[in-house]
């Protein structure tokens, strides 16, 4: 006879997650974790861009866990921020369907990076603590077609790089080198991780 034990959380601090990104939530209830929402609200464009994308997305996930820790000194904040690079060129969420489809074009039988940075931050123990991770993700041959039908899905227009390897975009997906969950928004391996580092978690 098996006995199954009692589900207990791999958490005992509270957790804040500072974005109101629903592929986030869905990634971070899917590793186990129990955790509050509290989306940062900061201005993205007031941060410029110095050509390093793995230390662009650390800056801007440190600034939106700080806009939130501030609020809970006592709690451990998440923020996180995920760009698409091609060409040392950040794509970010296409406005119009015009936007989408030069987007989709310049991806279009490309391999293209994917950074996301997140950073954990606790005010009252005076600790922060960034990472990013890079996925390469490589498109298949796309027809012209194909790339208007996709654009017109919807899609593509809440998303970075205006895409979702998640949902209907995946059929443009041929291959791919690294964290898929980073890809979505969030590296669940490497999060997990460094939470256990922090001793924020225990298996």
């Amino acid at each position: 006879m098996i006995h199954k034990g009692t589900m207990k959380p791999i958490n005992t601090d509270q957790l804040i997650l500072a974005s109101a990104s629903p592929r986030r939530k869905d990634l971070m209830g899917r590793a186990g974790l129990k955790f509050d929402i509290s989306a940062a609200d900061i201005d993205e464009d007031a941060v410029p861009y110095g050509g390093d994308p793995g230390a662009y997305v650390q800056i801007l996930s440190a600034k939106k866990a700080e806009a939130v820790a501030l609020k809970y000194p006592d709690a451990w904040t998440i923020g996180a921020d995920t760009i698409v690079v091609v060409d040392n060129a950040i794509l970010g969420k296409p406005k119009d369907r015009k936007a989408a489809l030069s987007m989709l074009g310049q991806l279009n039988h490309r391999t293209h990076s994917v950074f996301t940075g997140f950073c954990i931050m606790r005010p009252a123990k005076n600790t922060a603590l960034t990472r990013a991770v890079e996925t390469q993700v490589r498109f298949k041959a796309l027809t012209p077609e194909e790339i208007s039908w996709y654009a017109d899905t919807g899609e593509p227009y809440d998303k970075a790089g205006g895409y979702g390897i998640q949902g209907v975009g995946a059929f443009m997906v041929q291959e791919i080198n690294g964290s898929y969950s980073n890809v979505v928004g969030l590296p669940v391996c490497e999060l997990i991780q460094t939470l256990a580092q922090l001793k924020i978690i225990q298996f």
